[in-house]
């Protein structure tokens, strides 16, 4: 009988040993997760540190702490100048649209000889026009005499002048870009 109490005392002995071990590597675990928490947190809180001081730092001014009323008021003016820059750019833009329509955006030109016997291409009909097709049409006749230059006003792109064929070539040219 003996030897059964000293069994069953080391029986118990064993078993308080292997539920020691058992509760030691659950606390260890549970320290392991306790300790990879905690630096999860501490990055975390870093790099909110991080944001948090970047976002102060707007209301820094060489040092001094400026106020969230000075920050806004601020931010309201400098919209009014480039409001205002908007609106002169815009001004201008207009201007250079109105200035466009009227500038010379087409020009046809063709070249002939009038005469069979005198040699080359020499002479030539050149229209200038805007983007309302209106304009002008300069031919240049080289002859035996000399050069002459014609200037024929359009508009529309219909001359109320009697037009040579190039002339009307040149126009045409002019319209088509």
């Amino acid at each position: 009988m003996h030897n059964e109490s000293l069994c069953a005392i080391i029986g118990v002995e064993c078993l308080a040993k292997l539920l020691y071990n058992v509760v030691m590597q659950l606390i260890v675990i549970l320290l392991l997760l306790l300790v990879v928490s905690l630096a999860s947190l501490s990055f975390f809180l870093f790099f909110y540190y991080l944001k948090i001081n970047k976002l102060i730092g707007t209301f820094l001014e060489k040092g001094k702490v400026r106020d969230v009323r000075e920050v806004l008021f601020s931010q309201i003016e400098k919209t009014k100048q480039i409001d205002l820059q908007l609106k002169e750019i815009d001004e201008k833009i207009r201007s250079l649209e109105d200035i466009a329509r009227v500038s010379v955006q087409k020009i046809g030109v063709v070249r002939f000889n009038p005469f069979s016997d005198m040699g080359g291409n020499q002479s030539f009909a050149i229209s200038l026009l805007d983007s309302n097709n209106d304009g002008f049409v300069l031919s240049s006749l080289f002859i035996k005499e000399g050069n002459r230059v014609y200037a024929k006003a359009v508009i529309n792109g219909v001359s109320e002048h009697t037009l040579s064929n190039e002339e009307k070539q040149a126009i045409e040219r002019a319209i088509k870009k």
